[in-house]
């Protein structure tokens, strides 16, 4: 097949949209959009790694601290949420075996986040609103400082994601529950214990023990549901808080921002904000690794009535740890920084290190395990985490946040090595292996740039993490912009490895895009001309 046949139709024709559900034509939009936003994150870092190193003379000052500001919110919300949820919406009906609760749903998840990820980043791009922490407050009291309109935007996109987590998660809850047209009716009281672990904590304390009827990595998206359900209940109310001071503003009113305890608002914006990483993603990752596992082995989850319990013991973890936030916060009591701040984040190497331990024994069952795709993906996954993880471990320590609070030392090694490594080649993973289901078995494109996309990405990721913290190590603080060459050498080596991150993902995309073809893209985007009957995923 010629290279103009190829990039129109596919690998070798085999991917044709007009065979997908529309399940599988929902969960690609997802990925599909997520990482466009991905490419979008990447090209917006290394704009900033070359900025760092040289002002570059089309970008100025504010808008260099606008792209900082929507850039991790774009990673988040636009590409992780994304791929995330819409891997999610797949997996769940797939693992239950009945379709999806609601198919309309699913699709106005994924308009809201991908329209308010769009929203918020362009709201910056236009206006150059760029308060960094974005929710924070008192940042309403100075418009001066910043756009109203451009804030008043930027924080209707962050509504907009919140409305689509919550549909995201009704959705996911009302799938694991409910009962199918035409089917017997299903015990959707016990589906949900099940969920949520209460079935498991029942049976440390009867002898008639039941059985766990909701797989695994099931429990895990509906246990990881919850925080995201409290997550969007904060993030929306923040926002809403924030938009009446801004309304009010462009209407000729000063709200006095006194009204609002700054110390108490910190810890309810750090209680909520802190879900997503120590929650959603640890127990969403954790769920993930059990079942790429599971999957890669073709053996039964090592302990998994131990998983399970970790689970519920990380769901309760991941509410009681915030206050390591604000270790160097001099307003907040010492009793929150020693045990929320420093003993509740500590156990988080626990929790994480047995799911660690768990997935890696069940791969060892299974051994000698073929170095896959999704396997060698997972592993450097792990890798991420087992880096990332201890460097925030660190950063809860009263002593050592005075020298690391606020460096990049806190982005690099700890955020952007667990993102870009941990959670990212775990995606990655699940992409590589769901790719032959979700789309009736299509190949993909060239072997040898899914190596190049492994070495780059992984490579990359580590390296600009480990710059990123020698710098913060010297003093270099994040959110900060130095132009006289103090740090230039960390952030020379930081952009190279930048560099390293978008050819692993121009690979990724240029061989994603040959394996379905430009037809097949667009094609995911238009209506599937499948019966409802189609839409449970084949098993």
């Amino acid at each position: 097949m010629s290279f103009t046949k190829t990039l129109l139709n596919g690998e070798q024709g085999l991917f044709k949209s007009e065979t997908l559900t529309p399940m599988q034509k929902l969960t690609l939009r997802f990925v599909v959009v997520g990482l466009i936003y991905f490419g979008f994150v990447v090209i917006e870092g290394m704009l900033m790694r070359l900025y760092e190193v040289k002002p570059l003379p089309f970008i100025t000052e504010p808008q260099f601290f606008a792209i900082l500001t929507a850039h991790p919110l774009v990673g988040i919300f636009g590409s992780t949420y994304l791929i995330v949820f819409g891997a999610f919406l797949f997996l769940v009906p797939f693992l239950m075996k009945k379709p999806l609760w609601s198919i309309k749903l699913g699709n106005w998840t994924f308009i809201l986040i991908a329209i308010g990820t769009f929203t918020f980043w362009f709201a910056g791009f236009v206006s150059h609103y760029a308060p960094l922490y974005t929710l924070y407050w008192p940042l309403p009291a100075d418009f001066k400082q910043f756009s109203v309109w451009g804030g008043t935007f930027f924080i209707t996109g962050i509504a907009l994601v919140m409305v689509g987590s919550a549909f995201f998660v009704i959705n996911i809850f009302k799938t694991i529950t409910y009962t199918p047209e035409g089917w017997d009716k299903q015990p959707s009281k016990a589906l949900l214990a099940s969920a949520l672990g209460i079935t498991g904590f029942r049976n440390l304390f009867t002898k008639n023990k039941k059985e766990h009827i909701v797989p695994l990595p099931v429990a895990a998206v509906a246990r990881g549901s919850v925080d995201v359900a409290l997550n969007t209940a904060i993030i929306l109310f923040t926002g809403v808080l924030i938009l009446v001071y801004m309304i009010a503003a462009i209407m000729g009113f000063d709200l006095k921002s006194s009204a609002i305890d700054a110390l108490l608002y910190k810890n309810w914006f750090w209680w909520g904000l802190d879900l997503i990483a120590d929650g959603l993603v640890l127990i969403f990752v954790a769920g993930t690794w059990y079942l790429l596992a599971t999957m890669i082995s073709g053996k039964p989850l090592f302990m998994q009535n131990i998983a399970r319990a970790a689970l519920l013991v990380e769901l309760i973890v991941s509410w009681t740890v915030w206050s390591h936030h604000l270790l160097s916060d001099q307003a907040q009591p010492a009793i929150l920084k020693v045990l929320s701040g420093e003993m509740v984040t500590a156990f988080e190497l626990i929790t994480q290190g047995l799911a660690f331990f768990i997935t890696l024994a069940t791969l060892w069952s299974a051994r000698p395990l073929k170095m896959t795709n999704p396997l060698k993906f997972l592993l450097a996954g792990l890798l991420g985490f087992a880096l990332a993880v201890p460097a925030g471990i660190m950063q809860a320590d009263v002593g050592l946040n005075r020298i690391l609070h606020n460096t990049q030392w806190v982005v690099g090694p700890h955020v952007h090595v667990a993102i870009l490594v941990g959670l990212n080649m775990t995606l990655y993973s699940v992409i590589y292996i769901l790719f032959p289901i979700v789309t009736n078995g299509a190949k993909m494109y060239s072997q040898k740039l899914v190596n190049v996309h492994f070495w780059c990405h992984l490579i990359g990721g580590i390296g600009m993490g480990a710059f990123m913290g020698m710098a913060g190590l010297k003093g270099m603080l994040r959110r900060s912009l130095y132009i006289n060459g103090e740090f230039n050498l960390y952030m020379i080596f930081a952009a190279i490895c930048g560099t390293l991150l978008l050819i692993g993902f121009i690979a990724f995309f240029y061989n994603i895009l040959m394996s379905v073809g430009i037809k097949g893209v667009i094609g995911i985007f238009t209506p599937s001309k499948l019966k409802t009957k189609d839409l449970v995923p084949a098993n």
